[in-house]
């Protein structure tokens, strides 16, 4: 499906669809209907019947196959989940003998006679390895295979993938479009988490991660020393990675930038209040350290180093830094 606020993006794809690039890469916010974008263009290219209007037909048989998941010339590319489906603390990433097992099978000849699509999201999972097996067959791709990449941070794409491929941004709603969607769809507290979401509205319901988040925007609020250690403990035996807790922070002292220069909070706004008297009592200073210790922090946010005490370290900081200490 393609959602509203991408229709003119798809008129501008479907155009090309007599002149198509033998890779697109779709860049734009994460969780704002890229992907599906993506398994629509995908569906589009195998259609049997190639409507005038760039549309797949939803009856040949390719498009009864895609919709079924088991059309024979689409490979689907995504981070290797664990067997046992438990993530946890693990960064899942696209590995080369994914992309190997799928590439070895683009010079083969189409099943139903047409193109082969392969979709990648998100891409910027591929490890360097997979990156540069993906990279060899870019510059020289076989005839009739159409690659559809996916990703959330072009910065973390190898920059000879993205000279490979025509470039498509796909924005995500306005404010007034998202809340719609999220209205429809029955969402509670549907303003607090559009805003927490930085207005992506097609986030996944995460009531466990939104319970702990709303303990730690309550303990930033008032920070204790005896309720940091608590806190600590509990988000370390939820078995989220740092990296959820780096965000939820990050996401926090921005606002209480902002809430310094006498700005509304972009995340967190129904803290308004707790945010404007932090900043009152904060130097901008210390905020600016404590923001580079999170920073410096972000590329172990998927390690295997003791998040509790990572946890009990930080906002013991943050404690002094609530102090004005």
């Amino acid at each position: 499906m393609i959602y509203p606020w991408h229709q003119q993006q798809w008129q501008q794809l479907s155009s090309t669809r007599q002149n198509h690039p033998n890779a697109w890469l779709f860049i734009g916010k994460e969780n704002t209907g890229k992907t599906a974008f993506a398994y629509h263009t995908a569906q589009a290219l195998l259609c049997e019947q190639n409507p005038e209007s760039g549309e797949p037909c939803q009856t040949c048989p390719s498009c009864h196959l895609f919709n079924q998941s088991s059309h024979p010339d689409f490979y689907l590319l995504t981070p290797e989940m664990p067997e046992d489906g438990a993530i946890g603390r693990k960064l899942l990433q696209i590995k080369i003998d994914a992309v190997r097992n799928i590439l070895d099978n683009v010079h083969l000849t189409s099943v139903r006679g047409g193109k082969r699509i392969i979709l990648i999201a998100p891409a910027e999972s591929m490890n360097p390895q997979a990156a540069n097996a993906l990279l060899k067959i870019l510059e020289e791709p076989p005839a009739d295979v159409v690659f559809l990449l996916v990703c959330h941070s072009r910065d973390k794409l190898l920059p000879t993938i993205k000279s490979r491929c025509r470039q498509m941004l796909l924005p995500a709603p306005s404010r007034a479009e998202a809340l719609a969607y999220l209205h429809e769809h029955n969402t509670e507290n549907a303003e607090e988490l559009l805003a927490f979401h930085a207005g992506a509205p097609l986030f996944q319901a995460t009531p466990e991660a939104d319970k702990l988040r709303t303990e730690l925007l309550s303990l930033l609020s008032s920070p204790r020393l005896l309720a940091i250690l608590d806190y600590a403990a509990t988000f370390d035996k939820s078995k989220l990675p740092l990296a959820i807790f780096l965000d939820w922070m990050h996401k926090w002292l921005l606002d209480l930038g902002l809430s310094q220069q006498n700005t509304q909070p972009l995340y967190y706004p129904a803290y308004r209040d707790a945010l404007s008297q932090t900043a009152k009592r904060t130097d901008k200073l210390q905020l600016f350290a404590l923001t580079q210790r999170l920073n410096k922090l972000n590329p172990y946010g998927y390690h295997t180093l003791s998040v509790k005490i990572q946890l009990e370290d930080i906002l013991i900081e943050y404690l002094h830094f609530w102090q004005n200490k």
